[in-house]
């Protein structure tokens, strides 16, 4: 019983994934949002848990990749599908499929993908390489809510411009498949100087998002990106002297 514990906590995941996917699609942003965060809630905590209790094996490590091909793979494709769609074909729910809002999915496939690579990498970092599935899907979940609220007229802007979201698929897609080193953000433990930089990341996110709204956190993982990029030696650096046995 012991064992399966982190494996509910996945599930959990998946499950909240599946129902955040469900309310996209009938245009409820807000509510998936709120079941996004509980993914992401679960995520760390299967993780954290299973260590806690000596439970990590394979099965884990695989089903917590399945999970995120739903949670943080298929979720923000249906975010931009939304975003597509109400540009292209009218504001969801919709009861025909716009084909125009398809190629939102492309950032699922290299999800997928990365996902399916991180499963085959054996070689332990303390750093990503590349930009992580939950990271990409907080940049889209920011963007989604701020066009939502048409925040700084960003959604009036979308509905205009909706070749700005192939953009963000195109760019975010090639994020996460890249070779790019950029800073850890997994809680590995309750301890302060081993998650130093990660609880204060998540810190400013939680003020941004405060102040700025869905903004804040498309913002939050710009400022990360941008200083991940700047700091790429160093991160480097770090590796070399902590490495893992």
């Amino acid at each position: 019983m012991r064992r399966h514990i982190p494996n509910m906590l996945t599930l959990s995941n998946l499950f909240c994934g599946c129902c955040a996917v469900a309310l996209l699609l009938y245009g409820q942003p807000v509510t998936a949002a709120w079941f996004t965060l509980a993914s992401f809630l679960f995520d760390y905590a299967d993780g954290m848990v299973a260590r806690a209790l000596s439970a990590t094996g394979p099965m884990g490590r695989e089903l917590d990749s399945l999970a995120d091909v739903v949670s943080f793979g298929v979720a923000p494709g249906a975010m931009l599908y939304g975003l597509l769609a109400g540009g292209y074909c009218g504001q969801l729910p919709a009861t025909t499929l716009c084909v125009p809002a398809l190629p939102a999915f492309v950032l699922s496939a290299f999800a997928a993908y990365r996902l399916a690579r991180f499963n085959l990498d054996t070689t332990h970092r303390d750093y990503f390489v590349g930009l992580s599935t939950p990271g990409c899907t907080v940049f889209v979940l920011g963007l989604t809510l701020a066009a939502y609220d048409n925040q700084f007229g960003i959604g009036s802007f979308i509905a205009g411009q909706p070749w700005v979201i192939y953009a963000v698929v195109v760019v975010f897609s090639w994020l996460m498949v890249s070779e790019v080193p950029m800073f850890g953000l997994k809680v590995r433990s309750l301890r302060w100087r081993e998650n130093k930089l990660t609880l204060v990341f998540f810190a400013l996110a939680v003020v941004a998002l405060l102040f700025l709204k869905g903004l804040g956190l498309a913002l939050a993982v710009l400022f990360y990106l941008v200083f991940s990029v700047f700091s790429k030696n160093n991160i480097l650096r770090a590796a070399e002297g902590n490495p893992h046995p």
